[in-house]
């Protein structure tokens, strides 16, 4: 495939989606926007397109199939759980005892340690360690494939102001830059991959920035997307790319580790209309719908939609991987 994966547009493609809409009983309510009222459906007719390519459709079993005998973990926030369709804990597993493999999701939002330290009025105060690596690191070091992701938690206002906030060592600064907190961070987070995982065993992923479509304010302040029933076409009206993906990037240069980028942030940004907004849950009434109090979801997906791509992508990736290690065996046999 001599393309990049992630240049490319939008195209209809009445064959989509990959399953009927509201079949799928283990999607989480939220995504669910189908069987949440939402009354168009163009937002699941589109593929992502590669220029110069053709991405594969996803094959559910023979995804398995290479998967057949591993592990495949995502760690990181909600956005990597939404590419995964399923449910609210903390973590959880999937075992498909055919293939005798795992998919496995634990939740880390920052990647590194959410902390507490004693106030002097006995109280504690939350802080973000931007030196320690989150607690289940262990538990998934030895998979297979890990699929991380980070970003959106620290756009939330404790995290984007930094005051007495981020903590290295027992040293809380009284105000540090969001972007040099996230520099540091994803820091910790490259050197662990470094030390630990064994890149002979394991691929290791890191999901990019997925794109908000809020107009108006923000997640908390009557921002909206409800309105939006079509991808934007124009690239004149995307956003500037994140200056924490750039952060990213020059992180996964350093490190050791062969770490593979999945740059979903333009492929997501174009996709204003595919986000849950007011169809998040079912049954309420339009009053409701309509209320300022009801925060609409302009960052998380609709489910079929946007994250099949991302999966398409990954299968596509897996694909090239199982190529190029046959084709490595292949030459190891030759005499």
């Amino acid at each position: 495939m001599n393309c990049s994966l992630f240049d490319g547009n939008w195209v209809r493609d009445d064959s989509y989606p990959l399953y009927k809409a509201g079949s799928c009983s283990l999607i989480d309510e939220q995504f669910n926007c189908f069987l949440n009222g939402r009354p168009d459906n163009g937002y699941q007719k589109l593929k992502w397109k590669p220029k110069g390519c053709n991405l594969p459709r996803l094959n559910g079993s023979h995804m398995l199939e290479l998967l057949r005998g591993r592990r495949l973990v995502f760690v990181g926030d909600s956005l990597n759980r939404n590419i995964h369709h399923f449910r609210t804990e903390a973590s959880y597993s999937f075992i498909f005892k055919d293939y005798n493999c795992t998919v496995e999701f634990f939740v880390s939002p920052f990647l590194v340690q959410e902390w507490e330290i004693p106030e002097k009025n006995g109280s504690k105060k939350e802080t973000l360690r931007l030196d320690l690596i989150g607690t289940s690191a262990d538990q998934y070091k030895s998979a297979d494939i890990i699929i991380f992701n980070t970003g959106h938690w620290w756009t939330h206002e404790k995290t984007s102001k930094g005051k007495d906030y981020y903590q290295e060592g027992s040293h809380v600064y009284s105000e540090l830059n969001v972007d040099e907190a996230f520099r540091r961070a994803l820091t910790t987070w490259a050197r662990w991959v470094d030390a630990n995982i064994n890149p002979m065993k394991s691929f290791v992923f890191f999901r990019g920035y997925s794109a908000s479509h809020f107009s108006g304010g923000q997640w908390n302040s009557g921002g909206q997307c409800d309105n939006e029933t079509e991808p934007i076409k124009n690239t004149t009206y995307l956003t500037q790319y994140p200056a924490k993906m750039t952060v990213l990037e020059s992180v996964l240069k350093g490190m050791k580790t062969h770490v593979s980028y999945l740059n979903i942030t333009r492929i997501t940004d174009y996709r204003k209309d595919g986000h849950p907004s007011i169809y998040r849950k079912q049954h309420l009434s339009e009053v409701e719908r309509r209320s300022p109090l009801r925060f609409q979801d302009c960052s998380h997906w609709c489910l079929p939609g946007v994250p099949d791509a991302w999966n398409e992508l990954l299968y596509a990736e897996l694909l090239i991987r199982h190529k190029q290690k046959q084709q490595q065996q292949q030459q190891q046999q030759r005499p």
